[in-house]
């Protein structure tokens, strides 16, 4: 018996990477598994039923419960049709991993509009319908009475939180990710819902264009990028053992670790009497010196430190 016998979850983009790992692991925990994926490229063109019949062929061959969806999460009736595949099948919903994913690196000043809507579509569009469909099952079982215990787990970036050049487009979405998991916490909470995100560390499609050999794995060393290093801290977010919501996490290999949220720096603040003026705020920032989070002072009018 695996700890999530019974228990039905959707993961996108579940064809390939970290994603089919997600899947895999659900399955032997003995959950039931919407396996989804549009089957496209990295960069979002075309789209096959392969992969995603192939990971749940894989699931139902090893004696789990696996179905295949090919819907487009970013199509606002395709994310409605994976959640209803889900409760008609398995008969209910009880987790939401939204992995699926695309690049299309540039330059900020190489983007092309295209390159943009279409990262922005996949990454925060999709993952904001598939999250809107699945609370919208929740609610309604909460509210006829039902007592609702299920978790959505999104998938930002480190690109996102942190910034890499040449990303602009996937950074922004990812961003907007991890800003979206910590509203979904906060609003989905009442119906008995847990929202997290976490940032992966692991060699797929989408890395391996960018590093190429450097996330090899080396002969009889633990394989520190392997996609499957970041699934199990999916799944237990996912499971009832957690009560964690709201909150980002870095995972790769056999680190987790947790990203704080957006915070005011209280070792870099400027503060006057009224209002600043520029030639006050040219000093006061000169004589702050670059942000470091070390040095909380007081600026006066004059732009000397208190």
């Amino acid at each position: 018996m695996g700890h999530l016998e019974g228990k039905t979850v959707i993961v996108t983009g579940a064809g390939r990477g970290i994603g089919r790992e997600h899947a895999l692991l659900f399955a032997q925990e003995g959950a039931n598994v919407v396996v989804n994926d549009l089957g496209g490229a990295e960069d979002g063109s075309g789209a096959a039923a392969g992969p995603a019949e192939q990971v749940a062929q894989e699931i139902r061959d090893a004696g789990g419960n696996a179905v295949a969806n090919g819907d487009d999460v970013a199509d606002d009736e395709g994310s409605a049709r994976i959640v209803a595949q889900a409760i008609e099948t398995f008969g209910d919903l009880h987790g939401l991993v939204n992995n699926a994913g695309i690049l299309r690196d540039r330059v900020l000043v190489n983007i092309t509009p295209e390159d943009w809507d279409l990262v922005v579509r996949v990454n925060m569009r999709g993952t904001f319908l598939m999250t809107k469909a699945a609370g919208t099952y929740w609610r309604e079982q909460s509210k006829s009475g039902k007592e609702v215990s299920a978790a959505v787990v999104n998938t930002s970036s480190e690109s996102g939180v942190f910034g890499n050049p040449g990303q602009a487009n996937y950074a922004a979405a990812k961003a907007a990710v991890a800003s979206l998991t910590q509203v979904g916490a906060k609003e989905l909470k009442r119906y008995g819902v847990r929202v997290n995100a976490v940032l992966p560390q692991a060699r797929t499609r989408l890395t391996e264009g960018a590093f190429g050999d450097a996330l090899a794995a080396k002969d009889g060393e633990f394989d520190r990028w392997h996609p499957g290093n970041v699934s199990p801290f999916v799944v237990y977010l996912a499971s009832p053992f957690s009560e964690l919501t709201g909150e980002v996490f870095l995972v790769g290999g056999s680190r987790v670790q947790r990203v704080k949220p957006w915070e005011k720096d209280p070792g870099w603040k400027l503060t006057t009497d009224g209002r600043w003026t520029l030639d006050a705020l040219s000093t006061a920032v000169a004589d702050a010196g670059a942000p470091s989070g070390g040095n909380s002072w007081t600026a006066n009018p004059g732009g000397g430190k208190k």
